[in-house]
């Protein structure tokens, strides 16, 4: 069966479902059934990008839906399918993102099985764990992306530990179903008091058509205090995928991030620091880039956020800065 049929069949069959259930059901918090509950966003922005050299580019629409369908089917069994519609520049733009059953032994114990996105990483995959309208754009090379495999995560006395043993790391798809060799991600995660966290992160996998492996490094933390959030985050990987692609293999990388967001009533301010670098085996810099984002934002509703941004990016490599510019309205359900 060919695969946009598929998705095209399954993206209905969801529609039909939620859709013919009474309002009452539909409107009352998308608890669909004792089972079942729905949660998702829709994304669109406008954007501005203006380079030291080459044309000034303007792109507005529709950026990404996505809906999440939670099942519960009581016992500690639960499962979580999220649905995502968005042109990821392939031409395929409906994607089932994660699919994955959890067991809860219980309140501290947990398993799961499916694919599912990485614990790894400050910052997150979809727009609604987002501070600002942007990600930095060095996941690729850190994060360990979506995952196909199994996962146990226990909660302790103010500590977190979770081991996943996958198929593959920093595939930012999660499609790959080749078990042969496969990854390990182990997490530590350190709550001192209930406004501080600390996560580390240190995942290896075998390097696809080599006898090299991928080794990649995660840390962050982040503190509240009253209507202040202070994050910083530092990375460092050797043969990450996305980075031999084009350093070759022995690639190394290593960035970092700074992030404090101020929030009062229904508005937002963000300030960003990253930094980013890649190298060969040699140690010859092929890639040199680091940001600033100021972002603004507002909450209409409950449900409405928008997000204004300015970034400042230099490539020291090319010394050339491109200025971008965006306006994003996020609503979430």
């Amino acid at each position: 069966m060919p695969k946009h049929f598929l998705y095209r069949t399954i993206t209905a069959a969801v529609a039909t479902a939620i859709f013919s259930l009474s309002p009452n059901a539909y409107s009352d918090g998308f608890d669909l059934s004792e089972k079942l509950s729905v949660t998702g966003f829709i994304d669109m922005s406008t954007v501005r990008v203006e380079p030291d050299s080459g044309d000034n580019s303007t792109e507005s629409g529709f950026d990404q839906f996505e809906i999440d369908l939670l099942f519960d089917f009581g016992s500690g069994l639960s499962a979580q399918v999220d649905l995502e519609y968005q042109d990821d520049g392939d031409g395929e733009e409906f994607d089932v993102e994660q699919a994955f059953v959890t067991y809860g032994v219980n309140d501290a114990l947990s398993f799961k099985a499916g694919r599912f996105l990485s614990y790894s990483g400050w910052e997150t995959e979809d727009p609604t764990g987002l501070y600002q309208y942007s990600g930095t754009g060095y996941a690729k090379y850190f994060y360990g992306g979506y995952q196909q495999g199994v996962s146990t995560y226990y909660k302790g006395p103010g500590f977190d530990v979770a081991m996943s043993v996958v198929n593959d790391l920093g595939d930012l798809k999660g499609e790959n179903r080749d078990s042969s060799d496969l990854g390990v991600e182990l997490m530590l995660a350190v709550n001192p008091v209930e406004a501080w966290t600390m996560k580390g992160f240190y995942m290896t996998d075998k390097l696809d058509g080599t006898n090299e492996d991928t080794d990649l490094i995660n840390i962050w933390t982040s503190y509240t205090v009253a209507d202040w959030t202070f994050a910083a985050e530092i990375n460092q990987s050797e043969n990450a995928p996305a980075a031999v692609g084009f350093a070759g293999v022995g690639a190394e990388a290593d960035g970092y991030l700074l992030m404090v967001n101020y929030a009062w009533e229904k508005f937002g301010l963000t300030f960003r620091y990253h930094d980013w670098e890649v190298e060969t085996d040699a140690g010859t810099t092929v890639e040199d880039l680091s940001a600033f984002t100021l972002a603004p934002s507002y909450a209409v509703s409950e449900n409405l956020l928008i997000i204004f941004e300015y970034r400042m990016d230099d490539d020291d490599l090319t010394n050339e800065s491109t200025d971008t510019y965006a306006l994003e309205a996020l609503i979430t359900f």
